[in-house]
């Protein structure tokens, strides 16, 4: 780790100012949905995937009307968010692995949770997070892991690396309510193309590592 890092302390003070409600931005009203949004998420925007899903979950409403869906007309649905036959897929296999041992419900623990098709640690915890209220982890998307850096408090390239990072500097029971906030701060002010360091709270503690 930097030697030179934003003090933790001071981060999360300034973090719980700017957003002390904050959520993911994702749109599910079940579990089962803001895992599946989750999964369409990869290399897309949220917007997007809130666009897709607001038709999407009419049609797939739980586990397992995805894991019953045609795959054509599914990748079909999906489509605008990229990747759409991959993303299909997975979706699917994810879902029948839900309703073939756990009944059509997502669990709540990271341990069962990365044993379905295609689940990591991020969309565990975001599925954890948001839904659940469960601190197992951090949520380390592409914003995360980039403020992460720049603030140097990790060295770390792998999302599970920086993630391990974190876990020390924040209090178990600020870990669900961390993650997003470090989103919306990475996809809002510290974005990765000129940041606004001039409207940084923590601008003059801040190395800016890669800046």
């Amino acid at each position: 780790m930097s030697p030179v890092t934003v003090p933790a302390e001071l981060l999360l003070v300034r973090l719980r100012d700017m957003h002390p409600t904050a959520r993911y931005e994702l749109d599910g009203s079940t579990p089962v949905q803001m895992l599946v949004a989750t999964i369409l998420a990869a290399q897309c925007t949220d917007e997007r995937v809130n666009a897709v899903t607001r038709t999407l979950f009419v049609r797939y409403p739980d586990a397992a009307a995805f894991a019953a869906a045609d795959l054509g007309e599914l990748e079909e649905a999906v489509r605008p968010t990229g990747f759409y036959k991959q993303k299909a897929r997975a979706v699917q296999a994810t879902c029948q692995a839900l309703v073939e041992r756990f009944g059509g419900e997502v669990p709540r623990t990271m341990a069962e949770l990365v044993t379905l098709p295609g689940v990591a640690r991020k969309t565990a915890n975001v599925v954890l997070a948001t839904c659940f209220d469960i601190p197992e982890g951090i949520i380390v998307d592409t914003h995360v892991c980039r403020v992460s850096q720049r603030m140097g408090l990790s060295g770390q390239r792998d999302p599970e690396r920086i993630e391990q990072d974190l876990l020390p500097q924040v209090a178990e029971e600020q870990w669900t309510w961390f993650g997003p906030a470090m989103v919306l701060f990475g996809r809002y002010l510290c974005t990765a193309k000129k940041p606004a360091c001039d409207r940084c709270p923590v601008a003059m503690e801040c190395p800016k590592i890669g800046v």
